[in-house]
């Protein structure tokens, strides 16, 4: 079973965020999507990705849009940096799920699409920003944090589940004092993300106590979207509707506005 040794070579091996996409984060953070856009282009890698993101469906755009600079410009700074956050976590997807039956270009279905639903969110909340926005992108580490650890397990964790009914995340509580949403924070700080959307994410397990205020609010507003984007057929099937318990009691009093903005968010 997974041990706290484990947990640490895990996270001694998540590669630093690469230096062409630090510095076009910089020039975001200077609100200069020009020189951001140009320092894109210079990764290959990364321009093939931005490309391939964005001319998904889901974003709407009737023409392929293959130019970064034209890219940068229509998504704005806030969308921008979320995306450039949404490449970083690809570093980390696996070329093979071993717990989750997922495939990649589903994951990135799923970034997409809780990217977009966020974004209405927020808006509706009032709570827009570069950050806010970006929260949204490192959620999803803990989804592949959970198959990089369990998925050399899985018939030892199959069998503790059957017997105990536990999600992966108090199992990982429980054997190393870390659960998915800590790993996350650390993967935060080894990219420098602001500790503002470490927070957001890690309140959005449901579980910390000591949150107020607007990050309260987003993290019962994050909880909630995780779950209705997991109930989906792709992810039941998949067997990410089981990896973190859904805490009733954290987000009941917004469940009935989730739903109103998500159905008109659904229907634009």
């Amino acid at each position: 079973m997974i041990t706290p040794e484990e947990v640490a070579y895990y996270i001694q091996n998540i590669p630093p965020a690469p230096s062409v996409v630090r510095q076009t984060l910089n020039y975001l953070n200077e609100d200069d999507l020009t020189k951001a856009a140009k320092c894109a282009e210079t990764d290959p890698a990364l321009k093939l990705y931005l490309k391939t993101l964005i001319n998904r469906p889901i974003y709407g755009f009737r023409q392929e849009m293959s130019d970064l600079a034209q890219i940068f410009g229509i998504l704005g700074i806030s969308s921008t940096q979320q995306i450039l956050y949404n490449y970083l976590l690809s570093l980390l997807v696996p070329k093979e799920w071993l717990l989750f039956t997922l495939s990649n270009q589903a994951f990135y279905d799923l970034q997409a699409s809780l990217g977009r639903k966020w974004e209405t969110i927020l808006k509706h909340l009032g709570l827009h920003n570069r950050d806010t926005e970006s929260s949204i992108t490192l959620l999803p580490a803990s989804i592949i944090v959970c198959d990089a650890l369990f998925g050399t397990h899985r018939s030892e964790v199959d069998q503790l589940r059957r017997v105990k009914a536990l999600d992966y995340n108090t199992i990982l509580q429980r054997l190393s004092k870390q659960n998915l949403f800590d790993l996350c924070t650390v993967i935060a700080e080894k990219w420098e993300i602001s500790p503002e959307i470490a927070r957001i994410v890690h309140a959005s397990s449901g579980l910390d106590s000591d949150i107020t205020g607007n990050e309260r609010i987003l993290a019962q507003w994050m909880h909630l979207l995780l779950f209705y984007e997991l109930s989906q057929s792709t992810y039941v099937s998949a067997g990410l509707n089981e990896f973190i318990d859904f805490q009733i009691d954290f987000v009941q009093d917004i469940y009935e506005s989730f739903m109103e903005v998500i159905s008109d968010e659904s229907n634009c």
